[in-house]
């Protein structure tokens, strides 16, 4: 058992912090930019971040390195600098945390898909695993492949992932269908997700963005009714987002968000955190929530 399964186990539920996207271009990141470049170029920004959900009450923070796979950064020209970016967003993220808060390395998706031949499962595993290993170098106490909507490239992220020795979280997107089910982009249900990431050998499983907590209380429900035991980790958005005025709006307030911690846990979420949409305030209010309930 690693260092997050150890303390998930004696504290029963974890908070994650929120977003990092939506603060990352408020202080200036501009569309097109690479937002895992600011690890080097604006260190005190990507810090100031990481500590705002550490100071909100969050138990576990991510690294700014969601888009740090090789096959990435290479649209931006930076392959040959994923080991450095990765390392960098872990190092910021633990000085943040300090040692009362655990720092779970980003993995998300290449942007590639193996279906269509462009790159190879080596490529995408070697680029995972340099990834994995320079988010460990840097200090991460686990890691969380995010955002997966395919099982093959998730299982390859899980693999390169597992051989850090870390504790390995891995979360899908889903959206509703007309049928009111739950599926991937890419067709994955969330039964299938279960059955596949459980035999890819993750820790922890879970869902993360595209949805709300009234949709995401739904989904843990789907979780647990394949029978797992495994951990779910929950990462939010703040309600569905609307388009105003060519704006992207999401409705959840902080206090809306923490009203419905409760029935999240009695679906059976253990690690629960935002995504999109989210502030350090939405963090701190699920916090108190969460101790509340504790």
């Amino acid at each position: 058992m690693g260092k997050l399964l150890d303390i998930l186990a004696k504290k029963q539920v974890l908070v994650s912090d929120g977003a990092w996207g939506t603060f990352l271009y408020q202080r200036g990141l501009e569309a097109g930019d690479c937002p895992e470049l600011w690890n080097d170029t604006h260190r005190s920004d990507v810090l100031a971040i990481a500590r705002s959900y550490v100071e909100a009450g969050a138990d576990l923070i991510l690294t700014n390195s969601f888009g740090g796979s090789p096959i990435k950064l290479s649209h931006y020209g930076l392959a040959d600098r994923a080991e450095e970016l990765n390392r960098k967003a872990a190092e910021i993220s633990r000085e943040a945390a300090g040692s009362d808060c655990l720092v779970a390395g980003s993995i998300g998706p290449t942007g590639e898909m193996l279906m269509m031949g462009n790159v190879s499962e080596q490529q995408v595993f070697d680029g995972f695993l340099l990834q994995a290993q320079a988010l460990k170098a840097g200090g991460a106490d686990a890691l969380v492949v995010e955002t997966m909507s395919a099982i093959d490239e998730a299982a390859l992220a899980v693999k390169a992932a597992l051989s850090t020795g870390l504790d390995v979280a891995c979360t899908f997107t889903f959206d509703r269908t007309v049928d009111n089910n739950f599926k991937t982009m890419m067709g994955v249900s969330v039964e299938s997700m279960v059955e596949a990431m459980a035999s890819a050998g993750a820790h922890i499983i879970g869902s993360n963005c595209g949805n709300g907590f009234d949709q995401m209380i739904e989904i843990v429900t789907r979780i647990r009714a394949t029978g797992t035991r495994l951990p779910v980790l929950i990462h939010a958005n703040a309600g569905l987002p609307d388009i105003r005025d060519g704006q992207t709006i999401f409705p959840e307030s902080p206090e809306s968000m923490a009203g419905k911690v409760d029935a999240l846990l009695a679906a059976g979420a253990d690690i629960i955190g935002g995504c999109c949409g989210t502030t350090p305030e939405h963090i701190r209010l699920i916090a108190q929530a969460v101790r509340q309930r504790a």
